[in-house]
């Protein structure tokens, strides 16, 4: 893939969106583990965690590209990336939590421990989704990081109006999930070697449209039994 081509910049516009659509409950954990602190070790606590969890995110993210390179694990990869793109369909049924700090080790300590807990479904969207290129993983963090930080309201306010939105976020999830596998060194040869060339475009489609129907099913089921003990 060449640098600033139309094929890397559409790249980089896919890893941005998995992030900001896999990031809000990070934004909201670390606005809760830093909430005690008094408000002029507030700021820092939050720009201390938060330059600790990217660069820990980014080391993560960065090893992901490599192991997805070893024959397999790009297709195990895609396969566990499935129930994470239904998952985003789901109703939220509890807040992510977690114990504020009083003191400023503590909410950094605290950020860095639940950014790096709950950002591996991030990881392995955005080490999928990167064409097994570095740069754009660390341009796709530089750009989104700080609008997770800095915008986490507004990205819940916006996929509250814009429900597509999510369904968008999630039918990319399931694109790349099959594009991982058709791409894995092992499984993605056989695939097209015995079905064709084709095989990868069919594959990417069905799994996009099927992780939405799949989603929107199991939404409306929990949504139904939610109604009925209501």
């Amino acid at each position: 893939m060449e640098i600033l081509s139309v094929e890397f910049f559409m790249a980089l516009g896919t890893l941005i969106l998995l992030d900001l659509l896999l990031g809000g409950d990070n934004a909201v954990v670390i606005a809760m583990a830093a909430n005690k602190l008094p408000p002029h070790l507030r700021r820092k606590a939050i720009l201390i965690g938060t330059g600790g969890a990217v660069l820990i995110r980014l080391v993560m993210t960065l090893a992901a590209v490599w192991l997805l390179t070893v024959p397999y694990l790009q297709a195990i990869g895609g396969l566990i990336l499935l129930p994470i793109a239904v998952k985003l369909l789901m109703p939220e049924e509890t807040e992510a939590q977690v114990a504020p700090s009083e003191s400023l080790i503590g909410a950094v300590k605290t950020i860095i421990i639940a950014d790096a807990a709950m950002g591996v479904d991030n990881v392995l969207a955005i080490a999928g989704a990167s064409h097994g290129s570095f740069l754009l993983v660390v341009l796709g963090f530089l750009i989104s990081i700080p609008i997770i930080v800095g915008g986490s309201t507004l990205i819940g306010k916006l996929m509250d109006r814009f429900p597509f939105i999510l369904y968008a976020g999630a039918g990319l999830l399931g694109w790349t999930a099959g594009s991982m596998i058709a791409h894995d060194k092992i499984i993605g040869a056989a695939l097209t070697g015995s079905v064709g060339s084709w095989a990868a475009s069919t594959l990417q489609v069905a799994l996009a449209v099927g992780v939405v129907l799949v989603g929107l099913a199991v939404r409306h089921r929990k949504e139904t039994r939610r109604a009925e003990h209501v």
